[in-house]
């Protein structure tokens, strides 16, 4: 038989029986192999111990793995399904024939396992409460320790919330102080921009003024040049007139002396 504490675990159960006065409890010890059931009604206690023997046979009959009867065994008798019918009928001489029901394929089957009366019912009952106090104890502890950790994990919380809120304020006071010196940079900038441009509008303007007077001069220079030559035309144009008519003249005067012969 398996003995260490390394296979075993413990269920306990407080069982709703459909038509009985009081919930019966269950206290289940589970082995890879058998499993043992300690069952009271706060009276009377039961036993069942299921041998791996039973069990094996239990498996083979329908048709499973020992360990898969002895983890859907632990399933239902850990935790009330609702799904599922729970009987606890007597079975002769003080005897108990505990059963539920579940579905396998769509077909409901029903386990039932003889619990047998122990020689100190209040023995079980007395060790079936110690479990519970000891596993209330383990509990209670437990929440005390998730208690203190979830108080631990809010200071903490509390304080990278504070960090948090403290970079955030850090980073938009960084921000301000590098947006208004960029600012004023850009502005400064853009005056020396337009100081330039300034200075390279007037020095075209210079430029443009600097080239119209030297047209205008041009312009002048030739206009008086073609003024001499057509004074100097004319003047020819007089010389040769002048010359005709002296030529005319002295025509005439030999003309009047040939006559007068």
């Amino acid at each position: 038989m398996e003995t260490t504490t390394t296979t075993r675990r413990h269920t306990c159960l407080k069982l709703e029986i459909p038509n009985s006065p009081a919930p019966i409890f269950v206290k289940g010890t589970w082995f890879n192999s058998h499993f043992d059931l300690s069952i009271s009604d706060g009276l009377n206690a039961w036993l069942c111990n299921a041998t791996e023997e039973e069990v094996s046979d239990r498996a083979a009959q329908w048709d499973q793995p020992v360990s898969e009867y002895i983890n859907l065994a632990e399933r239902y008798l850990g935790f009330q399904m609702p799904c599922s019918i729970y009987t606890f009928t007597d079975a002769a001489d003080g005897h108990k024939r505990l059963s539920w029901t579940f579905e396998k394929e769509g077909t409901k089957l029903e386990w039932r396992w003889k619990c047998r009366r122990p020689p100190n019912s209040k023995e079980i009952t007395a060790g079936l409460l110690d479990f519970l106090m000891d596993e209330n104890i383990k509990l209670s502890d437990e929440v005390v320790r998730k208690d203190q950790s979830y108080k631990r994990l809010k200071v903490e919380a509390e304080k990278c919330l504070a960090q948090s809120e403290r970079f955030s304020n850090e980073k938009v006071e960084f921000e301000s102080a590098i947006y208004s010196k960029f600012i004023g940079v850009l502005n400064s900038k853009k005056a020396k921009l337009r100081e330039l441009r300034e200075q390279l509008s007037n020095k075209k303007s210079v430029g443009n003024l600097t080239k119209e007077e030297e047209e205008s001069t041009d312009k002048t220079d030739s206009f008086d040049e073609g003024s001499d030559d057509e004074k100097s035309d004319k003047e020819a144009v007089k010389d040769v007139a002048s010359s005709s008519k002296g030529a005319l003249a002295s025509g005439a005067r030999g003309q009047k002396r040939i006559t007068h012969k």
